[in-house]
């Protein structure tokens, strides 16, 4: 039976997962491997950081019984778990993210996920800025069969989710999964919006946690990494929503956003279908990536 990555991220399987399979079953820690392992972290976009870190701990392995595969096992599965661990059953998240990351699409696949849990899903189509953001995401609501707050062009945002959290609490929803602020060039006004949107939810819907993620692109490499931490400084980020990884071999990011800005992937999606999202389970990613 094929994994996951085998199977929907071939590009990172062929790139990165094969190539880093075939190193680990070699017997003998020497400098030959310590440098191609070092250059396949590097060329997936682990980092130099995080690279470094775990080339380090590799040399410092002891002989013992436990194979590299399985030390290298231990090793990635302990920098995924250092950082802050992500909460699935949130009841609000909030998607943010510069335009062309996948954003509006990644909203639609969200909901669709929940509705298949047997919630009950409201969207909100706050990303009042781009053009054709809110009609974009009418279309998935529509699509999905599931209930939509739509603001207008240029309304304020936080204004657009007040009509959602009335509508939320007196609907009875599930999940509410707002779509907005992406608009990073401009980081003092998103500042101003999503502070704006925070302090309406707090006050219209009090005990509900906040899941605000991130979505960036995959295929970006490093540039994906930056947008990450930038949103940070700006956002009550909690999760990464790692979009387009059918297209890449830059796998390693998802170490280095751990590692480096202590934040979890808490989903991939892997293509245009509306099915295309799957929770980002970490034993489970580093098991299938070191085969």
């Amino acid at each position: 039976m094929f994994s996951f990555i085998k199977q929907k991220l071939t590009k990172l399987y062929d790139v990165f997962a094969s190539k880093l399979s075939s190193l680990l079953n070699r017997s003998t820690i020497d400098d030959t491997l310590l440098k191609e392992l070092e250059i396949l972290l590097l060329q997936a976009d682990t980092g130099v950081q995080t690279t470094r870190k775990i080339i380090e701990k590799i040399k410092q392995k002891q002989d013992g019984d436990q194979s590299l595969r399985d030390y290298m096992r231990e090793l990635l599965v302990g920098i995924l778990q250092q950082s802050i661990q992500y909460v699935f059953d949130a009841p609000i998240t909030l998607l943010v993210g510069v335009n062309g990351t996948g954003k509006t699409t990644s909203a639609g696949k969200l909901a669709y996920a929940y509705k298949k849990e047997g919630k009950k899903v409201l969207l909100v189509a706050a990303d009042t800025f781009r053009a054709a953001a809110v009609e974009q995401l009418q279309s998935w609501a529509q699509q999905i069969d599931v209930d939509i707050v739509l603001g207008t062009q240029g309304q304020d945002p936080a204004s657009v989710v007040y009509a959602a959290c009335e509508q939320f609490i007196n609907g009875d929803y599930d999940r509410l999964i707002i779509d907005t602020a992406g608009r990073l060039q401009t980081k003092k006004n998103l500042m101003a919006e999503l502070n704006k949107v925070y302090r309406v939810i707090d006050k219209k819907l009090p005990d509900c946690a906040i899941n605000t993620l991130v979505t960036i692109d995959g295929m970006l490499g490093q540039n994906s990494f930056e947008q990450a931490r930038l949103f940070k400084e700006s956002a009550q980020v909690t999760g990464v929503l790692l979009t387009k990884m059918d297209g890449t071999g830059k796998g390693g990011v998802i170490f280095a956003l751990a590692d480096q800005l202590d934040l979890p992937v808490a989903y991939l999606t892997y293509g245009e279908n509306i099915e295309a999202i799957k929770k980002f389970i970490i034993d489970e990613y580093v098991n299938e990536l070191l085969g």
